[in-house]
Order: C-alpha cells, then structure tokens, then sequence
C-alpha cells in the first residue's frame, strides 16, 4: 500500500513513477487479481491522490502490445496525465551501473532504466509488478545501496 507522505495540515502529493507492468495489468485479463488491485489504484490516480510519472521506455514497451490494446493503453495514459519524464545522460550511466554490478540482469535493460528514472527524479515509489528484477527486499537493498554509493542520498521504495 502506497501512503501519501507530509506533515502538518498540509499533505504533498507521493510522487509515484509507473513501471510498464503498472499499465500493462490495467487491461490483464489473464490475471483478474492483479488486474482488479490495478485498477482499485488507478481508482486512487483518477481522484487524484497521487502524482504520476511515467518514461519513454514506457512508452516504447507499451507499443509493442497487440491491438487493441496498444488503443487501451494510450486512452488509459491521456485521462490519467501522468507527468513524462525524459532519460538523461545521467540516467543511461546510471542503469548502465546497475546492470555492470550485477544488480539487474545484462538482458533487462528497460528495467534498469526504470530503476534509475525513479532515482534521477527522486520518486518516492517506484510502483511495479516485477517482483522477479524489482519489487524484492533483496534487489531493492542492493538498488539502493549502489545508490548511495553513487551519490543517491534519497531511499528508493519499490512497491506493488
């Protein structure tokens, strides 16, 4: 579960980047679970309880879905707005790192960059359904700790 964090009266906004798989579970019917927690969030970005972000590599990973829903998803991504982020060099060194040390896979370099454009932006959650290179205690142990070695000092939180 994903909080909105501040102090006071006043309430910021928890700035929340959505990984592909965010989007892609949206229209899951292969996965009712996932597919109705999914929506019961964006339920919550419709009301405009969060921030959202969101890349190019979504962009890209999402045009490689089959019609229709490749239609779903861009009708999806205009009524929620998220903000769109761009990939810097900054960011492309980064993941770059996290693959070199091992800590995503040479092959998942879209998760890499995910990760990176999270901690570049300075998210609060990186909200994803890849608990296989991303939502784990252990990965996102070892993301922040490369983090924090690089210069990073804000704690990335990976969440479902």
């Amino acid at each position: 579960m994903i909080y909105n964090s501040g102090t006071g009266d006043k309430m910021r906004k928890s700035r929340l980047y959505l990984e592909t798989s965010v989007w892609s579970l949206f229209f899951a019917d292969d996965a009712p679970e996932k597919r109705d927690i999914t929506k019961r969030f964006f339920d919550l970005v419709f009301r405009g309880i969060y921030e959202i972000f969101f890349s190019e590599v979504v962009i890209r990973e999402l045009n490689n879905a089959q019609e229709p829903k490749r239609t779903e998803f861009a009708k999806l991504l205009k009524r929620c707005a998220p903000v769109r982020l761009e990939i810097t060099d900054e960011i492309e060194d980064t993941a770059n790192i996290y693959i070199e040390r091992g800590a995503i896979p040479v092959n998942k370099p879209d998760d890499a960059l995910h990760v990176s454009i999270a901690t570049n932006y300075e998210m609060d959650v990186l909200v994803s359904w890849n608990y296989q290179h991303l939502v784990n205690l252990r990965k996102k142990e070892v993301l922040n700790g490369i983090n924090l070695e690089i210069g990073y000092t804000k704690r990335l939180e990976i969440a479902t």
